[in-house]
C-alpha cells in the first residue's frame, strides 16, 4: 500500500468517526474519550481561534476572579487560567471523566497551583452555585452536549450579573456547532453577545449575563 493509499483511507475513516460521533452526541453525551487526553492538550496548529493563550487573553481575567472551565478535559485551559487569576481565585474544572479531572490534578502540582477545583460531573444536573462565577468556558465542548439549553441554563445561573460565558467552536472538530446555533441556544436562556472572534470556521463567541 503506498503512502497516498494510506492517507486516504485514514481521512476517510476519520470523516466516518466524525460523523458517527456527532450523530451519537445528539442523544448521548460523548466527550473526547481519556485515552485521547493527550490529542485535547495540544493547541490545533492550523486555526489561531482555539489556542489555550488566545482564549485566556480575550477574558480579560483579573487576580481573585472565579473561573468555570467546563468540559476542562485535561486541563489546557484551567492550567493557564488559574495562573492569571493568582492564589485568591478559583478555576472549577468540571468533567465527566476521572481520568481527565486526574490529569488537571497532576499538571496542577507540576505548576505549582493550588487555586484549581475539580468537579466531576455533567452540566445541567444543577451542581453549580449560583451566582458564582465571573467567567465560564465551553472550547469545543458544547456540541458533545445533547441537552444543551439545560446546560446553558445551569451556566447562566452560575455566573454572576455581568458575567462573561466565552464559547469556542473550530470546524475540526467533530461536533462543531455553527455560530447561528450557539447565539439561538445562548440567547434562549437570557444570555446577550458580548464579542464575536475568529472566522465562521474557528471562532469564540462571548455572551453577557444580563441582570440577577
Amino acid at each position: 500500500m503506498s503512502i497516498l493509499q494510506f492517507t486516504i483511507i485514514a481521512i476517510v475513516l476519520f470523516v466516518i468517526v466524525s460523523l458517527l460521533w456527532r450523530l451519537g452526541s445528539h442523544w448521548k453525551s460523548l466527550p473526547c474519550p481519556s485515552w485521547l487526553g493527550w490529542v485535547v492538550e495540544m493547541d490545533n496548529p492550523f486555526t489561531k481561534t482555539n489556542r489555550a493563550s488566545v482564549i485566556i487573553s480575550l477574558l480579560e481575567l483579573q487576580p481573585g476572579m472565579r473561573v468555570l472551565d467546563a468540559g476542562c478535559g485535561s486541563g489546557r485551559l484551567a492550567i493557564p487560567a488559574a495562573q492569571a487569576i493568582g492564589p485568591q481565585g478559583e478555576v472549577t474544572a468540571l468533567d465527566l471523566q476521572s481520568a481527565m479531572l486526574a490529569r488537571v490534578r497532576e499538571k496542577a502540582q507540576d505548576a505549582q497551583l493550588s487555586n484549581i477545583r475539580l468537579m466531576q460531573a455533567g452540566l445541567g444536573q444543577g451542581t453549580l452555585e449560583k451566582a458564582y462565577y465571573d467567567r465560564a468556558l465551553l472550547v469545543t465542548v458544547l456540541g458533545e452536549i445533547p441537552e444543551q439549553k439545560a446546560a446553558l441554563a445551569e451556566i447562566h445561573a452560575a455566573l454572576k450579573p455581568g458575567g462573561i460565558l466565552s464559547v469556542t467552536e473550530v470546524i475540526f472538530d467533530p461536533h462543531f456547532q455553527t455560530r447561528e446555533s450557539v447565539q439561538r441556544a445562548a440567547s434562549h436562556v437570557g444570555f446577550r453577545e458580548a464579542g464575536f472572534f475568529g472566522k465562521r470556521l474557528a471562532y469564540t463567541l462571548h455572551f453577557e449575563k444580563i441582570g440577577q
